[in-house]
């Protein structure tokens, strides 16, 4: 037995049956550099899903390692937040800048999921309340209260939570009674069915919406700009909480705005985040009104959260962003690649759809006979690409969603690399299947 083979199956004896591999002959990456990995067998790849949108900047970075080192070599990788955290309030100092909400605090987690959990507990106190609103096709994480705010039946264990949760319409044009309509329109549609939702299936006191403004497990699903904005209207009539789930969407990877509210014209009263901001280091948080932060009654820490290491990595990873403009870079590399995947599909008919915003895009893979979504057109498509030397990710409600989020560092060289290995992907499943 190889090296290879005898480490999947080592794997598969102590790891649960739940963590799933990506392809049929899963791969080992013990290498990286720019936005590049190579694997234990000694192939390269051009990575355009960065550990799930994790590597943002991409691999091997001097600046980020040059700050790690440097705490490294203080001796101090954690001392918890009993004591003053001179790398937890200067990037905190910076995140509450950045993010519009008026006297922003900040609150530093282990992950996303963590960061969700902070920010439902924040909205159900100041609300009083356990009843939440999420979106249909979302995902925010793996514990109790996020699944039960998970829109998505793929990723949710069970059928109860500590949560009073209704879904909305926002992100699922794709439905027959949305057929035909124009954004207003559908914009219209899901804020009367929001008005409706009040008045039906709740008592009044709703604690907040919870939302990603792209959907990431969803398959990059998206409501039209400025639907947010119209769901805000009628929350504040109620004095219902936003709050934005940026940890996909933020740090400019949209290109559009900042913050993937941003692009509905929205400020809103807490924003989660992590991922990206620490280029593969682990850190999450919430971002706040002063008063929604401070208005717990119970003591409370986090042991590992805004640890020495993770705050190192992530000021580094944020003035990258901020000093390179990467989200101008973002819209750049991403107009590219989705214009020519948009121009291939209309020759490609196991293509239903292509979308995204900056460097977050998806192709939607449909049985070109019936028209059915085709989890197996993804996973081929995934398949080619790695045959190829380029790595993608998976999603969508159904799993017939390729997506993609490259590096922010993407050069115009890598684009063109990447999408025109996406382009002969594509082209030889179609022709597979069309056949």
């Amino acid at each position: 037995m190889s090296e290879h083979a005898n480490l999947l199956k080592r794997h598969r004896a102590v790891m649960p049956s739940w963590v799933a591999l990506n392809y049929q002959d899963p791969i080992e990456i013990v290498g990286g550099k720019g936005n590049r990995v190579t694997d234990a067998e000694g192939k390269g790849y051009l990575d355009f899903f960065t550990g799930i949108l994790t590597n943002m900047l991409g691999y091997d970075v001097p600046e980020v390692r040059d700050a790690v080192e440097r705490q490294l070599a203080t001796g101090v990788v954690h001392t918890s937040t009993a004591y003053l955290l001179r790398g937890q309030v200067e990037l905190a100092e910076k995140i509450a800048r950045l993010s519009g909400i008026p006297d922003a605090k900040v609150f530093f987690t282990n992950s996303g999921t963590e960061a969700n959990e902070t920010a439902l507990l924040l909205a159900a106190y100041a609300r009083r309340s356990p009843q939440v609103l999420a979106m249909r096709q979302s995902y925010h994480g793996r514990s109790f209260a996020a699944t039960g705010v998970t829109g998505n039946r793929a990723w949710t264990n069970v059928s109860f939570s500590p949560l009073d949760v209704h879904f909305l319409h926002g992100a699922d044009r794709q439905l027959p009674q949305f057929a035909g309509m124009t954004d207003e329109q559908y914009t219209d549609a899901c804020v009367q069915d929001l008005r409706h939702v009040l008045a039906t299936a709740t008592s009044g006191d709703v604690a907040a919406l919870i939302a990603e403004p792209i959907q990431g497990v969803g398959g990059f699903t998206m409501p039209p700009d400025g639907l947010f904005a119209a769901y805000k209207s009628v929350l504040d009539e109620h004095g219902i909480l936003l709050i934005s789930d940026e940890v996909q969407t933020g740090w400019g990877r949209t290109g559009q705005s900042f913050w993937g509210m941003g692009n509905h014209g929205v400020v809103p009263d807490m924003m989660t985040f992590a991922k990206g901001l620490g280029n593969g280091f682990a850190v999450g948080g919430v971002v706040a009104r002063g008063d929604l932060m401070d208005g717990l009654h119970a003591v409370g820490i986090s042991t590992f959260g805004g640890n020495p290491i993770s705050m190192a990595a992530a000021n580094a990873t944020l003035d990258y962003v901020l000093d390179h403009d990467l989200q101008a870079n973002a819209a750049k590399q991403g107009a590219t690649i989705i214009g020519g995947l948009a121009s291939a599909a209309d020759r490609l008919p196991i293509v239903r759809d292509v979308r995204g915003k900056g460097l977050m895009f998806a192709v939607e893979l449909a049985d070109p006979g019936t028209g059915e979504p085709s989890p197996p057109l993804a996973a081929a498509v995934m398949e080619a690409a790695r045959e190829r030397g380029l790595l993608i990710g998976k999603g969508g409600l159904y799993g017939n969603v390729v997506r993609m989020a490259p590096p922010m560092t993407l050069t115009d060289a890598e684009a063109a690399e990447g999408l025109g290995i996406l382009i002969a992907s594509l082209e030889a499943v179609n022709e597979e299947a069309t056949r």
